[in-house]
């Protein structure tokens, strides 16, 4: 009983209700105005007609409700593999206090490591993942007709009402049935622009979701995929090379999502994979790129107290508020004195994760800081106070932000390897 409380408590959130109120809406206002545009006891047709509409609304509800009920499917806390010599391909969550299986990864808002990760989604207050990444795609699917289809039946009433003087004088009477009120026009007006909004907003999500279910990637995949052909890139004479272990082709890749017994199949931890590839080789990959990420990490110290706002418009001006990173990540409050290790860098953000002090590491309750303890700052809040090493030439350079010729150089070989058919190999 209380897992079903939970559940339903997601839909008390302003994700879902606005979604629910936008896809109820369109649906009262085409089903109002289709009652004097093509009213369904007119004809068969008719009737067919609107019982094609109310089946589309139906399934875009129905999949609407599983994707957030049945949820992405959640790692267990603790969790550790069979063998426990596999740990060392693994990484470990503090959160959770347990290992991370193949394609999981914690989400902060959640709260917990989700199996085959793909994006947290505010529209259903959940994130979308192995156990639901079918119902998800099925809710855009059926969204994107439904809102066509009335868009369609909305646009042809607008118009009839909008020329109902013109059909009744020139004897036209059997085409002036749309009466408006004022009501009834702004009904319309409104389904119309939801309508058409969501088509286009939705199609866009939808195209997404087939790219990455066609190559059996994820949306954070594609991420590490990316910068495992940049670090070798980077690296041209290393002999590590990298093939992405779960594309087995688009018909395997769209049973991964669509067929039950196959999604079901390892229960999200273990999967199919490419052959020369293993349970970890992403993992592996994963691992290597954190011990990159912790060697160009850089300490800073907060020199002026960081609001932790989105916006810090008067705290510390507008040429940061401009320059803010186009990401949902938190940004995190500091205080004069705190110290910060750094790991991206912007012009005028930084990202990195606060050293707890001694008394909040002993777990003295005075000391304690609420808010987030990873996220990002203005980077004039902080100064370095490890100066970075020089390299052989003796400039002071370094490579923890790539110069912008290294990355357009980067894009180039990309763009090339795609032309070329090579980039097949890690994706």
């Amino acid at each position: 009983m209380s897992a079903e409380l939970s559940g339903f408590r997601r839909f008390l959130h302003w994700g879902p209700i606005t979604a629910l109120s936008i896809i109820k809406c369109i649906t009262l206002t085409t089903l109002y105005m289709n009652s004097m545009w093509w009213p369904p006891n007119e004809s068969f047709a008719a009737f067919a007609h609107q019982a094609l509409f109310l089946l589309l609304s139906t399934l875009a509800t129905f999949n609407y409700v599983m994707a957030t009920l049945t949820g992405p499917g959640l790692m267990p806390k603790q969790w550790q593999p069979k063998d426990p010599k596999d740990t060392q391909f693994l990484q470990y969550c503090k959160k959770c206090e347990g290992y991370k299986a193949p394609r999981s990864h914690h989400c902060r808002k959640c709260d917990r490591c989700v199996k085959k990760m793909d994006h947290h989604c505010p529209w259903i207050n959940h994130c979308v993942g192995w156990a639901n990444h079918a119902y998800f795609t099925f809710f855009l699917l059926f969204s994107i007709l439904g809102s066509l289809h009335g868009t369609v039946v909305l646009c042809c009433s607008f118009w009839r009402g909008i020329y109902r003087y013109y059909y009744l004088t020139h004897g036209l009477a059997h085409l002036a049935s749309v009466q408006f009120t004022l009501t009834s026009i702004i009904m319309c007006i409104l389904g119309m622009g939801l309508s058409i909004g969501v088509v286009i907003g939705l199609s866009m999500l939808l195209y997404i979701q087939m790219k990455t279910i066609v190559t059996n990637q994820t949306g954070i995949e594609i991420w590490i995929v990316e910068k495992a052909i940049y670090r070798r890139y980077r690296n041209p004479d290393s002999d590590d090379d990298f093939l992405y272990p779960y594309n087995l082709g688009w018909r395997d890749n769209l049973r991964q999502v669509f067929n039950d017994e196959c999604q079901k199949r390892g229960e999200g931890i273990e999967w199919p994979v490419a052959e020369g590839c293993d349970q970890y080789t992403l993992t592996r990959e994963q691992l290597a790129q954190k011990e990159e990420k912790r060697a160009r990490t850089r300490t800073y110290k907060c020199i002026r107290p960081v609001t932790g706002r989105w916006l810090p418009l008067f705290s510390q001006g507008w040429r940061v508020c401009v320059g803010a990173p186009c990401s949902d990540e938190p940004r995190i409050h500091l205080r004069p004195d705190d110290i910060i290790r750094v790991t991206r860098f912007r012009s005028h953000w930084l990202f990195g994760e606060r050293v707890p002090s001694e008394q909040e590491i002993r777990g003295e309750k005075k000391h304690q800081r609420k808010g987030h303890i990873r996220g990002w700052f203005p980077r004039q809040a902080a100064v370095e106070l490890i100066e970075p090493e020089q390299d052989s030439s003796g400039d002071g350079s370094h490579d923890e932000n790539p110069p912008a010729q290294n990355i357009n150089g980067y894009h180039r070989h990309l763009k090339q390897q795609q032309r070329n058919g090579h980039a097949k190999k890690y994706m």
